[in-house]
């Protein structure tokens, strides 16, 4: 991506109206996608987060500090063009979710699963209409075709921005009930995100913390969030 190797060229960053939703502009010039696509948004929020992103950039633009941009140029340079095949490869967590596969000891670590997973289980029966069936160790075992189908349906009902953040809320978490448990407001992210990392949490409490897992796990905690924002812009 040569334009991230670019200095920084531009006095103010802005987000404008246009036909087409709203575009980010550098000093009047429309900001380009790395496959060369005008980076139009739908809302001004998300325009405006993202002008403020490149607002902050100082002599180099780094792309590490602007998730709003990385985000938006995913959704428009691929998961636009590849609606159909990210969608499915979402719904198809479903089928292997993570809060179904339970462990079968200690007593205490089934008993936190039953406890903190079986409550986004239910909800996702009550508000999604997918019911999905725990299992016992980590054999795979094929949930119920029309839950899934459910699922599968509002996964692909969802336009292309707002598919750009749900693929991080899933393939972070491992888990397409927490991942449409953030975009409903169910959980907060944080909430969710410790929901996803139980098994990980219940090894540090008997083990302890491996500082290198635990460092990898705040930069996914953080990105996770970020979707959850970036979703609730769209």
């Amino acid at each position: 991506m040569s334009e991230w190797a670019l200095k920084r060229f531009w006095k103010s960053a802005t987000a404008q109206e246009t036909p087409d939703g709203f575009a980010v502009l550098l000093d009047g010039r429309p900001v380009k996608t790395p496959a060369k696509a005008t980076l139009t948004v739908p809302t001004l929020a998300m325009g405006e987060a993202i002008a403020a992103e490149w607002d902050a950039q100082e002599a180099l633009v780094n792309p590490i500090n602007m998730p709003f941009t990385r985000s938006a140029n995913a959704a428009i340079d691929k998961v636009a063009i590849q609606h159909a095949e990210v969608a499915q490869m979402l719904a198809d967590y479903g089928d292997a979710d993570l809060l179904c596969y339970r462990a079968d000891a200690p007593e205490e670590l089934i008993a936190r699963q039953r406890e903190i997973w079986d409550p986004a289980l239910d909800w996702a029966a009550d508000a999604l209409g997918a019911r999905l069936e725990t299992r016992t160790g980590v054999i795979h075992a094929p949930q119920n075709a029309e839950s899934l189908s459910t699922l599968s349906r509002r996964v692909h009902a969802l336009d292309h921005f707002r598919l750009a953040a749900f693929h991080d809320l899933v393939s972070l978490s491992g888990s397409l009930v927490l991942g449409f448990a953030a975009a409903e407001n169910w959980r907060d992210p944080d909430t969710l995100w410790n929901m996803s990392r139980l098994d990980d949490l219940w090894q540090e409490e008997q083990w302890g913390r491996d500082d290198e897992a635990h460092d990898m796990a705040e930069i996914k905690r953080a990105a996770f969030v970020h979707a959850k924002a970036f979703f609730d812009c769209c």
